[in-house]
């Protein structure tokens, strides 16, 4: 890993500008750089490319993101207390690392990069799966982003890769599944993080796919999962029924039965039903 000369460790950062962990903004700061440049490996080739990060906190991920050859890193940080960190790391790449001390949740941040766009990010706790759910949402597709790189409680990684048929299966993975290829690249425990969480974390990665796997409006496919999952345990029939007063027929229109039940139905299954039911 190529390093960024005359930073002190994140321990002394940490130290110098008194940046304890806060739960209320999912804090868990990961202080190992060997295990940030990992994460940034799996990125992919930054070179050439502006990588958004959400939630640098001391800026151990920035700094691997930076020495992988990133051509320029937008950091969006909520915590006034890490910025003096950050731009630390700024002055020591001068031109390259932007800071913006903001709430991701309300950012225009696609203003700020130029394409090719890569997301890489260890994602407060408190608002990864919504902004997951944003970044898959957008109004068009393909996506202004080639690529997501993203740490998430184990638990909800696992559900963004999950295949039909188990628990773990639900609206992440058909959100998620529909338009990228999705994969768990890394695995993390507890103590690889200060203050160590109580789950274990891991890092999927997203690459968006050029158009999604199978036709379907975006809106009534997201409306036919949610109903679906929003009531797993009933059938079909039943936890669709608000959607249209002839849902029967229409889940048998899209090749599937009505005493199915959400977990049951892959995502070409969703996508039909979602096509029968924009058809009016």
């Amino acid at each position: 890993m190529a390093t960024i000369d005359g930073l002190p460790p994140l321990r002394a950062v940490i130290a110098a500008h008194g940046l304890t962990a806060r739960k209320a903004l999912g804090q868990n700061f990961l202080l190992d750089l060997n295990l940030t440049a990992k994460i940034a490996r799996s990125a992919g080739d930054l070179r050439g490319t502006d990588v958004l990060e959400v939630g640098p906190g001391p800026g151990g991920l920035t700094r691997g993101l930076l020495a992988e050859g990133a051509r320029r890193v937008v950091a969006v940080e909520k915590d006034a207390r890490c910025l003096p960190a950050l731009a630390e790391v700024a002055a020591a790449c001068p031109g390259r690392l932007e800071v913006l001390h903001a709430d991701a949740l309300e950012l225009d941040w696609a203003a700020h990069l130029t394409p090719p766009i890569k997301v890489v990010a260890n994602l407060p706790y408190n608002v990864g799966t919504e902004l997951l759910v944003r970044w898959l949402t957008p109004q068009s597709w393909p996506p202004v982003w080639a690529s997501l790189t993203l740490m998430f409680q184990r638990e909800v990684a696992e559900r963004i890769v999950a295949a039909p048929g188990g628990k773990a299966y639900g609206r992440l993975a058909v959100l998620a599944q529909w338009r990228c290829d999705a994969r768990i690249v890394m695995s993390l425990p507890p103590e690889a993080f200060t203050p160590a969480p109580k789950v274990r974390s891991a890092v999927v990665h997203l690459d968006a796919l050029p158009q999604p796997r199978f036709e379907a409006d975006p809106k009534v496919l997201q409306r036919v999962v949610a109903a679906g999952f929003n009531q797993r345990r009933k059938m079909l029939r039943a936890a669709l029924k608000g959607l249209a007063p002839d849902i029967e027929a229409r889940i048998v229109a899209a090749g599937l039965k009505p005493t199915d039940r959400a977990e049951q139905v892959p995502i070409e299954g969703f996508c039909a039903l979602a096509r029968q039911i924009a058809a009016g």
